[in-house]
C-alpha cells in the first residue's frame, strides 16, 4: 500500500520550501520597533489577515488530528470548526473595535487596561504554557506521525528540522515575516487539501460512495449526552468557551486584527476566515472517512497518512499534498514563537524597564525567539505524553485552561465596576483547578493514580467539565466583587488622548450606514445561514 516519493515529489516539497525561506529571510532587518516586530507596523490588509489566521489555526494536528477522529467517530468532531465561524464573527463586529479603540499590543494588557498588571501577568503566563503544550508539541508530535509513515523519521529528527527551519525566520523577520510566508503557506495548504479530497472521493467513488462503505453514524454531527467526545450538551455549551477564548481572547489568534490597518479591514478578515473554516470538514475530516473506508485498518490518527502513503496519488501530487502539510505546521509554529517572544517582550520586560528603547525591545524579542527555538528543541522528548487522537487531546487541554479566561473577559466587558483583587483570585483558582484536572488525567492515563474517585473524576467528559468550571469561575469572581466587596476600584481606560472608554457593547459596536458595512454584514449573514444549513443537513 505504500507507495514511495518520486523525484518530482521531492523537488516539488524542495521548491515550496525554499519559497518560505526566501519570503521569510527577505524580510530580515526590517523591524526597527516593537510595533514593527510584532504587529507588523498595524498595516496588514483584510486579506493577509484572513489567510493567516486561517495558517496560523490549521496546523499538523488539523491535518492529522481531524482525519483520526473523522476515521474514528465520523463528521461529529467538524463541530469545533463550524462553531468557530461563530467567534470570528463575533471578534471582527464586537471584539475588534474594543482592542483597536484602546490601541493594546498584547491581549494579556486588555486585562491590565479593565483590572490590572498582576491579572495581566499571570494571563500572559499561561498563554506561553499554552503555547508550548497545545500549539508547539502537539504540532511537533502530529507532524511525526506522518514523517515516520512517509519518509521512516524519527519525531525527534522531523522536530528539528522543522523548528530549525521555522525558527531563522521567525527570528530574522519577526511578525511581519512570519504573516508574509503564512499568505504563501495558506493558498498552499488549502490548495493542497482540496486536491488531496478530490482524488481520495474519486478513489472511493464520490460522496455517495463514501456513504455506500460507512455506517450511517459516520454522517451525523449531533451525538447523544453520554458520547465520550461529543455530547451535543457539551458542544452547544461548552465547545463555545474554549471558542472564545482561541477566537476573542488568545494572543496567538488576536495578533492578527491587532496588526490591521483599520477595523474594517480586521473585520473583513475575519469574515474571509469564517468562510474558510466551512472548509475543513470537507477537506480534513472527510478524508478520514475516506482512509477509513478504503483501509478499514487505518483508524485513528494513522489515517490521514495512510491515506498520503497509498498508491491514489499520482508523481507530483503526494509531493504537493505534503508540502500543504509542511506549510501549515511551520505557519503555527513561527505564530507561536512570535506570539510568546511578543509576551515575554512586552508583558513582563517592558514593564520592568519603561525606559528600554525600542531597538533593545526588539533584540530581547529576537533573543527570546532564540531561547523558544533552543527551548523546544530541548523538549521535544515530551511529545510521549501527547495520547493517540490527537485533535480530542488538543481540545481536552485547551478546555481545562480557556474557560476561567473566557469567564474573566466576559464580565469584564459586560460589568464595568469589578475590582482587581477579584478578578485576579477567580482566574488563579479557576486556572488551578483546570491544570490540576490536566494534570489528574495524565496520572491516571499512565497509570500512575490509582483513586477510584479521582480516576472517575479524570473521566468526567471534558467540555462538561468545561461548563462548570466556566460557571464556577463566573460565580466566584462575582461573589468576590458583589458579596465581599474588597478594595472595590472602578479601573478607566484610557487610550492616547486621555479619553476614557465607555466598555458597554452598546456604544463600542456603532454599525454605520456606509455601503461597505452593509456588505460586511451580509456577508456574514450569509456565512451564518450556510453554516447552520451544514449542521442542518448532517444533524
Amino acid at each position: 500500500m505504500s507507495d514511495p516519493i518520486s523525484l518530482i515529489d521531492g523537488l516539488i516539497i524542495f521548491l515550496s520550501l525554499f519559497i518560505v525561506l526566501a519570503i521569510g529571510l527577505y524580510f530580515r532587518n526590517k523591524d526597527s520597533n516593537t510595533n514593527e516586530y510584532f504587529l507588523a507596523g498595524r498595516n496588514l490588509s483584510w486579506f493577509t489577515i484572513g489567510i493567516s489566521l486561517f495558517a496560523t489555526n490549521i496546523s499538523s494536528e488539523h491535518f492529522v488530528g481531524l482525519a483520526g477522529s473523522g476515521a474514528s467517530r465520523g463528521l461529529a468532531v467538524g463541530q469545533f470548526e463550524l462553531i468557530a465561524i461563530f467567534f470570528l464573527i463575533l471578534l471582527g463586529w464586537v471584539i475588534v473595535p474594543i482592542y483597536k479603540n484602546i490601541g493594546v499590543n498584547t491581549t494579556p494588557e486588555f486585562l491590565e487596561r479593565i483590572f490590572d498588571r498582576t491579572s495581566r501577568k499571570f494571563f500572559s503566563g499561561i498563554s506561553i504554557f499554552t503555547y508550548i503544550t497545545t500549539k508547539i508539541l502537539v504540532t511537533l508530535f502530529a507532524g511525526g506521525i506522518l514523517f515516520n509513515m512517509i519518509f521512516g523519521w524519527s519525531i525527534f529528527s522531523s522536530a528539528v528540522v522543522i523548528v530549525l527551519l521555522t525558527g531563522v525566520y521567525s527570528l530574522a523577520g519577526g511578525f511581519s515575516a512570519v504573516v508574509k510566508t503564512q499568505v504563501f503557506q495558506g493558498i498552499l495548504l488549502l490548495a493542497s487539501t482540496i486536491v488531496f479530497t478530490f482524488f481520495g472521493l474519486s478513489e472511493v467513488g464520490g460522496f455517495s460512495g463514501l456513504q455506500e462503505k460507512l455506517p450511517a453514524t459516520y454522517f451525523q454531527m449531533v451525538k447523544p449526552i453520554t458520547d465520550p467526545d461529543f455530547p451535543w450538551t457539551g458542544i452547544i455549551f461548552g465547545a463555545p468557551i474554549i471558542a472564545f477564548w482561541y477566537w476573542c481572547a488568545d494572543h496567538y489568534m488576536v495578533q492578527r486584527v491587532l496588526g490591521a490597518k483599520s477595523v474594517d479591514d480586521a473585520r473583513k478578515g475575519t469574515i474571509f476566515t469564517a468562510f474558510l473554516k466551512i472548509l475543513p470538514l470537507f477537506v480534513l475530516v472527510l478524508p478520514g472517512l475516506i482512509s477509513v473506508a478504503l483501509y478499514p485498518e487505518a483508524t485513528g490518527d494513522i489515517a490521514y497518512p495512510t491515506l498520503l502513503s497509498s498508491g491514489i496519488f499520482p508523481s507530483g501530487i503526494k509531493g504537493f499534498v505534503i508540502a500543504g502539510f509542511l506549510a501549515a505546521m511551520m505557519s503555527s509554529l513561527s505564530a507561536a514563537f512570535n506570539s510568546i517572544a511578543a509576551l515575554y517582550t512586552l508583558d513582563f520586560y517592558k514593564p520592568k524597564h519603561p525606559d528600554a528603547s525600542e531597538r533593545t525591545l526588539v533584540l530581547v524579542g529576537r533573543l527570546t525567539t532564540v531561547v523558544i527555538v533552543v527551548g523546544v528543541l530541548m523538549i521535544i522528548p515530551f511529545v510521549k505524553i501527547i495520547n493517540s487522537h490527537i485533535y480530542i487531546f488538543l481540545q481536552r487541554t485547551q478546555a481545562f485552561i480557556s474557560a476561567p479566561i473566557t469567564a474573566v473577559f466576559i464580565i469584564g466587558l459586560l460589568i464595568k465596576k469589578v475590582n482587581p483583587k477579584s478578578a485576579f483570585i477567580a482566574l488563579l483558582v479557576g486556572e488551578f483547578l483546570g491544570l490540576s484536572r490536566f494534570i489528574i488525567e495524565l496520572l491516571v492515563e499512565y497509570g500512575l493514580m490509582h483513586s477510584q474517585f479521582l480516576v472517575e473524576y479524570s473521566r468526567f467528559n471534558y467540555l462538561h467539565f468545561t461548563i462548570i468550571l466556566f460557571l464556577g469561575t463566573s460565580t466566584m469572581l462575582l461573589f468576590l466583587n458583589y458579596v465581599l466587596n474588597f478594595n472595590p476600584k472602578l479601573i478607566e481606560i484610557e487610550i492616547p488622548t486621555n479619553n476614557s472608554i465607555d466598555l458597554s457593547l452598546h456604544s463600542l459596536v456603532k454599525i454605520d450606514s456606509t455601503n461597505q458595512v452593509k456588505y460586511n454584514f451580509i456577508f456574514a449573514g450569509s456565512i451564518l445561514v450556510l453554516t447552520i444549513t451544514i449542521w442542518y443537513i448532517f444533524i
